[in-house]
Protein backbone atom coordinates (compact mmCIF):
# COMPACT_ATOMS: atom_id res chain seq x y z
CA UNK A 1 0.00 0.00 0.00
CA UNK A 2 1.37 3.66 -0.85
CA UNK A 3 2.63 5.87 1.56
CA UNK A 4 -0.49 8.57 2.85
CA UNK A 5 1.37 11.92 2.06
CA UNK A 6 2.15 14.21 5.52
CA UNK A 7 -0.08 18.00 4.77
CA UNK A 8 1.47 19.43 7.80
CA UNK A 9 5.02 20.44 8.56
CA UNK A 10 7.86 18.25 9.92
CA UNK A 11 9.13 18.92 13.36
CA UNK A 12 11.65 18.69 15.14
CA UNK A 13 10.56 15.94 16.83
CA UNK A 14 10.18 13.75 13.61
CA UNK A 15 13.76 14.62 12.77
CA UNK A 16 15.19 13.28 16.11
CA UNK A 17 13.15 10.22 15.15
CA UNK A 18 14.96 10.19 11.76
CA UNK A 19 17.92 10.37 13.19
CA UNK A 20 17.56 8.03 16.52
CA UNK A 21 16.39 5.06 13.74
CA UNK A 22 18.94 5.71 11.83
CA UNK A 23 21.81 5.94 13.70
CA UNK A 24 20.56 3.61 16.62
CA UNK A 25 18.42 1.18 15.14
CA UNK A 26 20.12 0.99 11.87
CA UNK A 27 17.39 0.95 9.76
CA UNK A 28 17.40 2.02 5.95
CA UNK A 29 15.88 5.06 4.36
CA UNK A 30 12.92 2.99 3.03
CA UNK A 31 12.39 1.52 6.40
CA UNK A 32 12.53 4.57 8.46
CA UNK A 33 10.35 6.12 5.67
CA UNK A 34 7.46 3.68 6.40
CA UNK A 35 7.43 3.63 9.91
CA UNK A 36 7.16 7.98 10.33
CA UNK A 37 4.84 7.92 7.15
CA UNK A 38 7.52 10.28 5.66
CA UNK A 39 8.46 10.46 2.01
CA UNK A 40 12.31 8.95 0.95
CA UNK A 41 13.04 12.25 0.05
CA UNK A 42 12.40 14.01 3.47
CA UNK A 43 14.22 11.36 5.49
CA UNK A 44 17.45 11.39 3.26
CA UNK A 45 17.14 15.30 2.70
CA UNK A 46 17.26 15.22 6.57
CA UNK A 47 19.95 12.67 7.20
CA UNK A 48 22.13 14.84 4.02
CA UNK A 49 21.68 17.88 6.79
CA UNK A 50 22.68 16.07 9.37
CA UNK A 51 26.01 14.61 8.34
CA UNK A 52 26.95 18.01 7.15
CA UNK A 53 26.19 20.00 10.87
CA UNK A 54 28.51 16.90 12.38
CA UNK A 55 25.68 14.43 13.48
CA UNK A 56 26.20 11.37 12.63
CA UNK A 57 25.26 9.21 15.66
CA UNK A 58 22.79 8.61 18.34
CA UNK A 59 22.25 9.87 20.83
CA UNK A 60 23.05 13.53 20.15
CA UNK A 61 25.47 15.47 21.91
CA UNK A 62 24.38 17.26 25.64
CA UNK A 63 24.44 20.91 23.36
CA UNK A 64 21.61 20.03 20.92
CA UNK A 65 19.03 18.87 24.05
CA UNK A 66 16.77 21.57 23.01
CA UNK A 67 14.85 21.29 19.73
CA UNK A 68 15.96 25.38 19.12
CA UNK A 69 19.50 24.32 18.91
CA UNK A 70 19.19 21.52 16.68
CA UNK A 71 17.00 23.34 14.22
CA UNK A 72 19.49 25.97 14.54
CA UNK A 73 21.98 23.17 13.69
CA UNK A 74 20.14 21.94 10.24
CA UNK A 75 18.63 24.69 8.68
CA UNK A 76 20.88 27.78 9.49
CA UNK A 77 23.29 26.46 6.33
CA UNK A 78 20.53 25.80 4.52
CA UNK A 79 18.76 29.08 4.69
CA UNK A 80 15.88 28.36 6.32
CA UNK A 81 14.70 30.97 8.86
CA UNK A 82 14.43 29.46 12.44
CA UNK A 83 10.52 28.73 13.38
CA UNK A 84 10.72 29.76 17.41
CA UNK A 85 10.51 33.45 16.51
CA UNK A 86 7.72 35.16 16.75
CA UNK A 87 5.97 36.50 13.39
CA UNK A 88 5.27 40.26 13.01
CA UNK A 89 2.45 41.54 13.79
CA UNK A 90 0.56 41.89 10.51
CA UNK A 91 -2.58 44.37 11.31
CA UNK A 92 -0.03 46.85 13.53
CA UNK A 93 2.53 46.71 10.31
CA UNK A 94 -0.45 46.95 8.09
CA UNK A 95 -1.37 50.26 10.14
CA UNK A 96 1.98 51.54 10.26
CA UNK A 97 2.25 51.53 6.26
CA UNK A 98 -0.44 53.69 5.51
CA UNK A 99 1.66 56.46 7.36
CA UNK A 100 3.43 58.92 4.95
CA UNK A 101 6.94 57.87 4.10
CA UNK A 102 6.95 54.21 5.59
CA UNK A 103 8.02 51.41 3.58
CA UNK A 104 7.99 47.45 4.20
CA UNK A 105 12.01 47.40 3.82
CA UNK A 106 11.82 50.16 6.81
CA UNK A 107 9.14 48.16 8.81
CA UNK A 108 11.34 45.07 8.19
CA UNK A 109 14.47 46.77 9.38
CA UNK A 110 12.95 47.83 12.04
CA UNK A 111 11.76 43.81 13.03
CA UNK A 112 15.38 42.75 12.66
CA UNK A 113 16.41 45.11 15.08
CA UNK A 114 14.26 43.73 17.59
CA UNK A 115 15.03 40.12 16.58
CA UNK A 116 17.94 39.88 14.73
CA UNK A 117 17.79 35.99 13.44
CA UNK A 118 14.44 37.04 12.63
CA UNK A 119 13.23 35.95 9.03
CA UNK A 120 14.63 37.46 6.23
CA UNK A 121 13.32 40.72 3.55
CA UNK A 122 11.60 38.47 0.99
CA UNK A 123 9.82 36.08 3.52
CA UNK A 124 8.87 39.28 5.29
CA UNK A 125 6.92 40.82 2.00
CA UNK A 126 5.63 37.63 0.75
CA UNK A 127 3.71 36.97 4.22
CA UNK A 128 2.57 40.70 4.21
CA UNK A 129 1.10 40.63 0.79
CA UNK A 130 -0.95 36.75 1.82
CA UNK A 131 -2.12 38.73 5.53
CA UNK A 132 -3.61 41.73 3.31
CA UNK A 133 -5.56 38.84 0.97
CA UNK A 134 -6.98 37.71 3.64
CA UNK A 135 -7.51 40.92 5.81
CA UNK A 136 -8.96 42.46 2.06
CA UNK A 137 -10.08 39.97 -0.32
CA UNK A 138 -11.58 40.96 -3.67
CA UNK A 139 -12.62 39.43 -6.85
CA UNK A 140 -12.32 39.97 -10.27
CA UNK A 141 -15.23 42.04 -11.81
CA UNK A 142 -16.26 40.39 -15.44
CA UNK A 143 -18.10 43.04 -17.63
CA UNK A 144 -21.04 41.79 -19.90
CA UNK A 145 -20.68 43.52 -23.28
CA UNK A 146 -22.79 46.38 -23.69
CA UNK A 147 -23.52 46.44 -19.88
CA UNK A 148 -21.54 49.12 -18.37
CA UNK A 149 -19.37 52.72 -19.91
CA UNK A 150 -17.17 53.83 -16.65
CA UNK A 151 -15.98 57.68 -17.03
CA UNK A 152 -14.11 59.54 -15.14
CA UNK A 153 -11.20 62.69 -15.51
CA UNK A 154 -7.73 62.26 -15.15
CA UNK A 155 -5.46 63.83 -12.96
CA UNK A 156 -3.07 64.66 -15.68
CA UNK A 157 -3.39 68.00 -17.08
CA UNK A 158 -2.18 69.18 -20.28
CA UNK A 159 -1.54 73.48 -20.97
CA UNK A 160 -3.58 75.51 -23.08
CA UNK A 161 -1.62 78.85 -24.45
CA UNK A 162 -3.38 81.50 -25.25
CA UNK A 163 -2.01 83.06 -28.89
CA UNK A 164 -2.86 86.33 -27.33
CA UNK A 165 -1.84 87.16 -24.15
CA UNK A 166 0.06 83.53 -23.67
CA UNK A 167 -1.68 82.77 -20.60
CA UNK A 168 -1.62 79.46 -19.67
CA UNK A 169 -4.49 77.12 -18.64
CA UNK A 170 -4.76 73.62 -17.77
CA UNK A 171 -7.13 71.68 -20.02
CA UNK A 172 -8.41 68.55 -18.27
CA UNK A 173 -8.70 65.16 -19.93
CA UNK A 174 -11.97 63.64 -19.64
CA UNK A 175 -11.63 58.98 -20.24
CA UNK A 176 -14.51 56.62 -20.92
CA UNK A 177 -13.93 53.01 -21.16
CA UNK A 178 -16.38 50.66 -22.29
CA UNK A 179 -16.34 47.56 -19.66
CA UNK A 180 -16.29 44.65 -21.89
CA UNK A 181 -13.67 45.30 -24.50
CA UNK A 182 -11.89 47.91 -22.55
CA UNK A 183 -12.13 50.46 -25.67
CA UNK A 184 -11.39 53.89 -24.43
CA UNK A 185 -11.74 57.17 -25.59
CA UNK A 186 -10.79 60.63 -24.48
CA UNK A 187 -10.82 64.38 -24.94
CA UNK A 188 -9.98 67.57 -23.44
CA UNK A 189 -11.54 69.81 -22.11
CA UNK A 190 -11.45 73.60 -20.49
CA UNK A 191 -12.81 72.28 -17.23
CA UNK A 192 -14.81 69.77 -14.81
CA UNK A 193 -18.05 71.68 -14.67
CA UNK A 194 -21.22 70.81 -16.01
CA UNK A 195 -21.61 71.63 -19.54
CA UNK A 196 -18.23 70.24 -20.19
CA UNK A 197 -19.29 66.54 -18.17
CA UNK A 198 -22.21 66.68 -20.66
CA UNK A 199 -20.49 67.16 -23.36
CA UNK A 200 -17.66 64.66 -22.47
CA UNK A 201 -20.59 61.95 -22.11
CA UNK A 202 -22.10 62.47 -25.13
CA UNK A 203 -18.83 62.38 -27.20
CA UNK A 204 -18.23 59.06 -25.87
CA UNK A 205 -21.56 57.69 -26.66
CA UNK A 206 -20.97 59.31 -30.17
CA UNK A 207 -17.81 57.70 -30.22
CA UNK A 208 -19.23 54.13 -29.23
CA UNK A 209 -21.95 53.95 -31.42
CA UNK A 210 -24.24 53.20 -28.84
CA UNK A 211 -25.56 53.53 -25.56
CA UNK A 212 -24.69 50.52 -22.98
CA UNK A 213 -27.57 49.69 -19.98
CA UNK A 214 -25.75 51.67 -17.08
CA UNK A 215 -23.07 54.78 -17.20
CA UNK A 216 -20.54 54.86 -14.21
CA UNK A 217 -19.33 57.83 -12.84
CA UNK A 218 -17.46 59.29 -9.82
CA UNK A 219 -19.26 61.43 -7.68
CA UNK A 220 -17.75 64.95 -9.10
CA UNK A 221 -20.05 67.62 -8.01
CA UNK A 222 -21.04 68.00 -12.12
CA UNK A 223 -22.70 64.67 -11.63
CA UNK A 224 -23.29 63.85 -8.26
CA UNK A 225 -25.49 66.73 -6.20
CA UNK A 226 -25.42 64.45 -2.64
CA UNK A 227 -23.44 61.01 -3.24
CA UNK A 228 -25.20 58.86 -0.86
CA UNK A 229 -24.25 55.28 -1.51
CA UNK A 230 -28.23 53.87 -1.20
CA UNK A 231 -29.56 57.03 -2.70
CA UNK A 232 -27.13 59.77 -4.49
CA UNK A 233 -29.12 62.44 -5.92
CA UNK A 234 -27.69 62.79 -9.19
CA UNK A 235 -27.69 66.54 -10.99
CA UNK A 236 -30.75 67.81 -12.93
CA UNK A 237 -29.23 68.17 -16.18
CA UNK A 238 -27.21 64.40 -15.74
CA UNK A 239 -30.31 62.66 -14.60
CA UNK A 240 -31.89 64.10 -17.66
CA UNK A 241 -29.45 63.22 -19.79
CA UNK A 242 -29.97 59.51 -18.53
CA UNK A 243 -33.38 59.66 -19.42
CA UNK A 244 -32.67 60.79 -23.12
CA UNK A 245 -30.71 57.94 -23.70
CA UNK A 246 -32.62 55.98 -21.45
CA UNK A 247 -29.55 54.44 -19.70
CA UNK A 248 -28.70 54.35 -15.71
CA UNK A 249 -26.41 56.36 -14.22
CA UNK A 250 -24.59 54.78 -10.98
CA UNK A 251 -22.15 56.44 -9.06
CA UNK A 252 -19.50 54.57 -7.18
CA UNK A 253 -19.21 55.03 -3.26
CA UNK A 254 -16.71 57.67 -2.34
CA UNK A 255 -12.89 56.56 -2.00
CA UNK A 256 -13.87 53.70 -3.17
CA UNK A 257 -11.93 53.58 -7.02
CA UNK A 258 -12.30 49.40 -7.09
CA UNK A 259 -15.89 50.15 -8.39
CA UNK A 260 -14.80 51.78 -11.55
CA UNK A 261 -11.61 49.97 -12.25
CA UNK A 262 -11.63 49.77 -15.36
CA UNK A 263 -11.38 53.48 -16.11
CA UNK A 264 -8.78 53.96 -12.98
CA UNK A 265 -6.78 51.60 -15.29
CA UNK A 266 -8.39 53.22 -18.77
CA UNK A 267 -6.84 57.09 -17.36
CA UNK A 268 -3.70 55.63 -16.39
CA UNK A 269 -3.14 53.98 -20.15
CA UNK A 270 -4.47 57.28 -21.67
CA UNK A 271 -2.00 59.03 -19.44
CA UNK A 272 1.11 56.77 -20.59
CA UNK A 273 0.18 56.63 -24.33
CA UNK A 274 -1.28 59.49 -25.13
CA UNK A 275 -0.54 62.50 -23.16
CA UNK A 276 3.69 61.31 -22.27
CA UNK A 277 3.61 61.72 -25.97
CA UNK A 278 2.55 65.15 -26.07
CA UNK A 279 4.11 66.47 -23.31
CA UNK A 280 6.84 68.17 -25.04
CA UNK A 281 4.14 70.24 -27.63
CA UNK A 282 2.40 73.05 -27.21
CA UNK A 283 -1.05 73.71 -28.18
CA UNK A 284 -2.90 77.24 -28.79
CA UNK A 285 -6.44 75.81 -29.08
CA UNK A 286 -8.87 73.09 -27.76
CA UNK A 287 -9.11 71.81 -30.78
CA UNK A 288 -5.90 71.48 -31.94
CA UNK A 289 -5.23 69.45 -28.57
CA UNK A 290 -8.19 66.68 -29.16
CA UNK A 291 -7.11 66.55 -32.71
CA UNK A 292 -3.97 65.54 -31.55
CA UNK A 293 -5.71 63.20 -28.65
CA UNK A 294 -8.00 62.18 -31.71
CA UNK A 295 -4.90 60.60 -33.07
CA UNK A 296 -3.39 58.80 -30.96
CA UNK A 297 -6.22 57.55 -29.78
CA UNK A 298 -6.94 55.35 -32.73
CA UNK A 299 -3.25 54.64 -32.17
CA UNK A 300 -3.89 53.22 -28.66
CA UNK A 301 -7.32 51.34 -29.64
CA UNK A 302 -5.79 50.05 -32.46
CA UNK A 303 -3.34 47.99 -30.15
CA UNK A 304 -3.88 43.81 -30.02
CA UNK A 305 -5.52 43.18 -26.57
CA UNK A 306 -2.99 40.79 -25.10
CA UNK A 307 -5.37 38.14 -23.82
CA UNK A 308 -7.93 38.21 -26.25
CA UNK A 309 -7.71 37.04 -29.66
CA UNK A 310 -8.60 40.42 -31.68
CA UNK A 311 -8.43 44.06 -31.30
CA UNK A 312 -10.89 46.45 -29.03
CA UNK A 313 -12.26 47.87 -31.81
CA UNK A 314 -13.65 44.67 -33.14
CA UNK A 315 -14.89 43.30 -30.04
CA UNK A 316 -16.63 47.20 -29.46
CA UNK A 317 -19.56 46.17 -30.68
CA UNK A 318 -22.59 44.11 -33.11
CA UNK A 319 -25.65 44.85 -33.80
CA UNK A 320 -28.38 43.06 -33.53
CA UNK A 321 -31.74 43.41 -33.69
CA UNK A 322 -33.47 43.67 -30.16
CA UNK A 323 -37.00 44.98 -28.73
CA UNK A 324 -35.68 47.96 -27.57
CA UNK A 325 -35.40 51.62 -29.21
CA UNK A 326 -33.29 54.44 -28.17
CA UNK A 327 -33.40 57.72 -28.59
CA UNK A 328 -29.81 59.99 -29.95
CA UNK A 329 -28.78 63.40 -30.72
CA UNK A 330 -31.36 65.38 -32.21
CA UNK A 331 -34.39 63.28 -31.36
CA UNK A 332 -32.98 60.33 -33.93
CA UNK A 333 -34.82 57.05 -33.79
CA UNK A 334 -33.02 53.62 -34.46
CA UNK A 335 -34.72 50.90 -35.28
CA UNK A 336 -32.54 48.48 -33.23
CA UNK A 337 -30.47 49.64 -30.53
CA UNK A 338 -26.72 49.21 -30.49
CA UNK A 339 -25.29 46.16 -28.20
CA UNK A 340 -21.31 45.81 -27.36
CA UNK A 341 -20.95 42.16 -27.71
CA UNK A 342 -17.29 40.37 -27.81
CA UNK A 343 -16.48 38.82 -30.82
CA UNK A 344 -18.30 35.56 -32.30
Amino acid sequence: MPIRKRTERTTVRDVRSILRLTFAQGLSVREVSERLKLSKTTVATYLLRAREAGLAGWPLPPDYEEDVALERALFRRMGRPPRDEREPDWPTIACELKRKGVTLSLLWQEYRAAHPDGYGYTWFCETFRAFERRARPSWRNRHEAGAVMQTDYAGHTVPLVDPQTGELREAQIFVAVLGASSYTFAMASLSQALPDWIEGQVRALTFFGGVPRTIVCDNLKAAVAKPLWFEPTLNDTFAALAEHYDTTILPTRVRKPRDKAKVEVGVQVVERWILARLRNRRFFSLDALNAAIAELLEELNARPMRHSAGLPRSLRRRRRSANRTCTWLGRRRLSCWTVFTKRG
